[in-house]
């Protein structure tokens, strides 16, 4: 057995490890296990929070794409810093309305804003559509990583299946308290693991970030800008839009807000959280680093330029520890995702049937929902379906059709009616779903368009039939439920 390995395993044993001590002291009823009990202060939030931001997807993704298409992956440091920033604002009044009335889950918002179990079943069909596809992506990380890391000691099954088996049982254990505390040490060796590569690569491999990027523009001009068509600056800037609005509709990033003691936490939060995106400039780093130096990576191989560089570059040792983080930028998120995605197909389908289920009977379903959905996204990572591929696509511009209810229900007198946002959201969906299957753009629907307004992001289309559809449904049915008010 490898150093490598060796590394790799012992930090699965300690995210497992603190996982089960989260528990002690906690009664694991349904508050506390979905939500904390509302105890949590700035730490633990900022955590869980920017927890959605350090992912698999960002570990091998965003080096994969520095790698493979350049500039453009800047809209990855952009939206996060610009949804960070709405979050001083949309926070706050969520999370007052959610402790006032006790909510778990983001449905429950819409379910109490809207007066309506209808919304709730139909906004929890569309998380778990989009939540489902996000858990595969972090287990395909985890295989890919451990393969990776270590070597191919471990085949990428094996660690799919150790990893789901790690998160079910924490999750089931501690709930959001073991992603809490396992988060510590996931941002602890993030930022020393990204930090150092960022910095130690382009320095050893080109004597500098500068003098890196000098070489890159030599070799491959053009490279380090925007196009002028396609990921122009106008497909950036709608991109970095489109994701923005969308960050915080993830029920998981819901469900982390929930966890906050006061509201004071976000607007502390939101002031620091866009600082801490800069280490994402560090992940970039270590792809653009690859680009010379492990040349020829295409397609889904450019996901693993990090580990192809570092496995040229460093010691299985250090390998191990690079994968160690890796392994917890699944494992975290992993367990949340999870976590969330039982929560919501427990009390927000199953139990919204029987509304007299006691709280207790509530968080006991929801615990054993746990190896369900873990299961169901286990199947689709081993099985390569290429359907999931699609789904994934589609996650964020599903969640993102919810903002625009959000946000009016967040209005002294909310003028969108309950027929309208649930026509709204299920036009939005139903947009996003078509241009995404058929691959369509923007300028190959409207090709007599400007060229800048043809390189819009495809959402954004979904994103205004739904507002179309909330007017103009709202208009026709608010005067009536006001007439039936009256």
């Amino acid at each position: 057995m490898n150093g490598a390995l060796l590394v790799i395993i012992l930090a699965a044993a300690v995210a497992l490890g603190l996982g089960l001590m989260a528990r002690r002291g906690h009664d694991m009823g349904l508050e506390q296990w979905t939500v904390a009990g509302r105890g949590f202060g700035w730490l633990f939030v900022f955590l869980l929070l920017a927890g959605e931001i350090y992912t698999t997807f960002t570990f091998l993704g965003a080096s994969g794409f520095s790698y493979g298409l350049g500039a453009p992956v800047y809209y990855i440091l952009a939206y996060g810093t610009l949804a960070y920033i709405i979050s001083y604002f949309l926070l706050p009044p969520v999370w007052s309305y959610a402790k006032k009335h006790h909510l778990v889950s983001q449905p429950d918002f819409f379910v109490y804003k809207y007066n309506s179990r209808s919304l709730g079943a139909l906004v929890s069909i569309v998380d778990l559509v989009a939540l489902i596809p996000y858990l595969v992506l972090q287990l395909t990380g985890l295989g890919i990583i451990v393969d990776a890391a270590g070597y191919g000691a471990i085949s990428k099954d094996v660690a799919i299946w150790a990893g789901a088996l790690i998160v079910i049982v924490y999750v089931m254990v501690s709930g959001i308290r073991g992603s809490a505390w396992t988060a510590v040490v996931k941002d602890i060796l993030i930022l020393l693991v990204v930090l150092w590569l960022g910095l130690y690569l382009p320095t050893h491999l080109y004597g500098g970030v500068g003098a890196m990027f000098e070489k890159i523009d030599a070799a491959k001009p053009g490279f380090l800008i925007f196009p002028a068509k396609g990921m122009s600056v106008w497909w950036f800037a709608s991109t970095v839009l489109l994701t923005a609005l969308g960050f915080f509709m993830w029920p998981q990033s819901i469900a982390a807000a929930y966890t906050a003691k006061n509201a004071g936490v976000f607007r502390r939060n939101a002031i620091f959280l866009p600082l801490y995106q800069l280490i994402l400039l560090f992940v970039f780093f270590v792809g653009f680093a690859a680009v010379l130096a492990v040349p020829g990576l295409k397609g889904g191989d450019t996901n693993l330029a990090l580990f192809k560089l570092a496995t040229q570059q460093f010691s299985p040792l250090t390998v191990g520890i690079i994968g160690a983080a890796g392994v917890f930028t699944a494992l975290v998120p992993g367990s949340v995702i999870t976590m969330t995605a039982a929560t919501v197909l427990s009390k927000n389908l199953i139990v919204a049937m029987k509304p007299d289920i006691s709280d207790d009977q509530t968080a006991l379903i929801a615990k054993w929902s746990v190896p369900v959905i873990m299961l169901i996204a286990v199947y689709f990572t081993l099985s390569g379906n290429q359907t999931i591929v699609s789904l994934l696509l589609m996650g964020y511009s599903f969640v993102t059709q919810l903002f625009p209810v959000l946000v009016a229900s967040l209005m002294k007198r909310n003028p969108v009616s309950t027929p309208a946002a649930m026509a709204g959201i299920v036009v939005g969906v139903l947009v996003a779903a078509y241009l995404t299957f058929t691959h369509a753009s923007v300028g190959g629907l409207m090709p007599w368009l400007p060229q800048m307004i043809q390189d819009f992001n495809v959402g954004i289309i979904a994103l205004i039939a739904n507002v179309v559809v909330l007017v103009v449904v709202s208009a026709i049915t608010r005067p009536a439920a006001e007439s039936q008010e009256a």
